[in-house]
């Protein structure tokens, strides 16, 4: 398959890079990678980063060691142009590894904060603008080759050129190499995961966009939900009600009330129980709004079929509901019918057909944005290890999602038992989008991830922690799904120590 062969192409672009001298910098300008041609190699002095906010740029940090800074264009295909950075410590700062790092949304840029944060912890930084320039989706309008590079492609080539960078400059290969992502950069990490098994040992995937399309049907859903007419429209300043109407009959269940709702999906509530009873008013919902509300927990459907298309988000997600039910419709999802599916930069939302466009949006897909495969076997098989992550809370990314992908692979490969030794997911009560929310979304799971993969240690646990105005308030454990965490009866209910992880 066409998938697993790019997958061999990292001892040619090996055997293409010519060996520099060990922390040689301005050398590397001059190694010849396949596909690819370094447009810059500098050496950036201990305390001398101090770069504009353009791609690629960071803020000024005093604090920084100096590392040796690389840039590439990569490209795959005539049409292809895909940029590309790898921030090298000294030989003797680096730890041995290679972390290459992902996107978010349709973004094409390169987050010099998270190489930063890679180059901090001793390893070669790696990341790409996935082939395009700014936060759409207007590149892949009649460019096929370019959506291919943002699907999947890009970081895969990334990562060889990346490999073979880090071979040149340290005359050894890395030891270990990672990938570290949320979001758009969790899809990847699940393409990767799924294409490309023998490009990482060990990924993070934090709240995926594995079900790209359904993702961005879902905002529609929402969106014509919303618009129905004037009265169906929720007004953020009501977000509040909801979930404190959903903390009121959810919250205890995991007997504690704490604030958090633990598993979203035990959770019955209707917001019906919040009609109005006479007039409009601030402590109610019209019937026009709570059919809003319902559509926002409820799958998108099929009205032919009444098939399933996707996940709704959960209760007590009502926090974050003006990414998809504010004025004008989400932007990320809008942007895949207006340049990929419909190719026509005026479509209007309100003209999609969920009957007859959701056929025609997966063939415009084609494969190259949904990361659905389970059959993780091959990435399983020659040891890879994977931390999956999502927050319970997310209202741009529907959890279920995580939760429905993680059970397509254990159904695909025999169950828990051939599969958690080397994949766990872990659900994050309270968490919005990567981060944020109610609850402990503060957590290491790179660190995790080393002790998994070099170690032998799996995470049955990860810590992590809430902090508010600058203080930690709270600390839990994170469990692998399905266990959760269950409050041992006695203590502090904001210190981690008084919970353990449980089946429900």
């Amino acid at each position: 398959m066409k998938m697993r062969i790019l997958s061999l192409l990292l001892p040619a672009a090996l055997m293409h890079a010519a060996p520099a001298v060990t922390g040689s910098c301005e050398s590397l300008s001059s190694i010849s990678l396949k596909s690819a041609t370094i447009t810059a190699a500098q050496t950036i002095p201990a305390g001398g980063f101090t770069l504009s906010t353009g791609r690629g740029r960071g803020a000024a940090a005093a604090d920084f060691p100096a590392f040796c800074r690389v840039a590439a264009t990569l490209k795959p295909t005539s049409d292809s142009e895909i940029k590309m950075e790898i921030w090298l410590p000294s030989a003797t700062g680096w730890n041995g590894k290679l972390e290459a790092n992902g996107n978010g949304g349709w973004t094409g840029s390169i987050n010099a904060a998270a190489l930063a944060e890679g180059l901090r912890r001793g390893y070669a930084a790696a990341m790409s603008d996935l082939g395009h320039e700014g936060g759409s989706a207007s590149f892949a309008m009649g460019h096929p080759e370019k959506l291919v590079d943002f699907g999947y492609r890009a970081a895969h080539e990334m990562t060889v050129a990346a490999k073979a960078i880090v071979a040149s400059y340290y005359a050894r290969e890395a030891k270990f190499s990672y990938w570290n992502g949320c979001s758009a950069g969790g899809r990847s990490a699940l393409m990767e995961a799924q294409r490309f098994p023998a490009d990482f040992d060990g990924i993070v995937a934090g709240s995926p966009g594995l079900d790209w399309t359904g993702r961005s049907i879902l905002s529609i859903w929402i969106a014509q939900a919303a618009h129905k007419d004037e009265a169906s429209y929720i007004p953020p300043a009501k977000y509040p009600l909801i979930h404190n109407a959903v903390l009121e009959a959810c919250d205890a269940r995991d007997g504690v009330k704490d604030g958090i709702v633990d598993d979203p999906t035990r959770c019955q509530f209707d917001p019906k129980v919040l009609e109005c009873k006479g007039a409009d008013n601030t402590s109610c919902l019209t019937s026009a709004q709570v059919e809003t509300a319902r559509a926002i927990y409820a799958p998108p459907r099929n009205p032919r079929t009444g098939q399933a298309l996707t996940s709704g988000f959960e209760p007590s997600s009502e926090l974050g509901w003006a990414t998809m039910a504010s004025p004008q419709p989400f932007g990320l999802g809008t942007d895949l019918f207006r340049f990929v599916v419909f190719q026509d930069p005026n479509w209007d939302y309100k003209t999609f057909n969920f009957a007859s466009d959701v056929e025609r949006t997966l063939k415009a897909e084609n494969g190259e944005l949904n990361a659905k495969d389970p059959n993780l076997k091959p990435f399983i098989s020659r040891g890879g290890k994977m931390i999956q992550y999502h927050g319970w809370s997310d209202p741009q990314i529907a959890p279920e999602t995580s939760v429905n992908y993680y059970k397509s692979v254990l159904d695909t490969l025999g169950g828990a038992g051939q599969v958690q030794s080397n994949y766990r997911l872990f659900m994050v009560p309270g968490m919005a989008h990567c981060g944020g929310g109610e609850g402990t979304s503060n957590f290491d799971m790179l660190s995790a991830l080393e002790q998994w993969v070099e170690k032998g240690q799996a995470p049955d646990q990860i810590a992590a922690s809430r902090v508010r105005e600058g203080k930690v308030d709270r600390t839990r454990p994170l469990c692998p799904y399905p266990q959760v965490a269950r409050y041992k009866g006695s203590g502090s209910i904001d210190d981690a120590a008084n919970f353990a992880c449980k089946m429900p």
